[in-house]
């Protein structure tokens, strides 16, 4: 993977990010929701704890705790990008966790909490709201996954 082009999708992936939980907290008081479609609305809600709400409603203690994680996280990822430099889907995975975990360590920064907005339901079950950081990380760790079942020259 090329530096610069890395970078480049990690900046464009952060201000799609931060664009986009702007635009929402800027129309949208929190728990309101905008349905989209039958399975799909738009809403604010805050996520102080990590993924899938983890540690939601700790006392405060985790904010902490989760900036220090995700800067840990942040420079062993900027290390194995370096480090595997000529392993494009590993590295594809790497840079959009890497623009997802700074995407949502700006909001824990700033706000002490993580806006997501994305809200997806099927059958009255609604799954946890996310944001396009999360989209991210989570595209990314699925392409960390197909890259482990890729064969390796020994």
């Amino acid at each position: 993977m090329r530096l610069i082009p890395s970078l480049l999708i990690v900046l464009a992936i952060i201000i799609a990010d931060q664009w986009s939980k702007y635009a929402i907290v800027s129309h949208f008081h929190e728990g309101e929701l905008m349905p989209i479609t039958s399975f799909f609305n738009l809403t604010l809600t805050y996520n102080p704890g990590a993924a899938l709400g983890f540690l939601s409603r700790a006392s405060g203690w985790q904010l902490p705790l989760l900036i220090c994680i995700t800067l840990g996280a942040i420079a062993m990822i900027v290390w194995m990008i370096r480090k595997h430099r000529d392993d494009k889907l590993f590295g594809w995975g790497l840079v959009l966790i890497l623009a997802g975990a700074i995407g949502n360590l700006i909001d824990r920064v700033a706000f002490g909490q993580v806006t997501d907005f994305l809200d997806f339901h099927a059958l009255d079950v609604h799954f946890w709201a996310f944001n396009v950081a999360d989209s991210a990380i989570t595209v990314g760790a699925c392409f960390l996954i197909l890259d482990s079942f890729r064969p390796r020259r020994g």
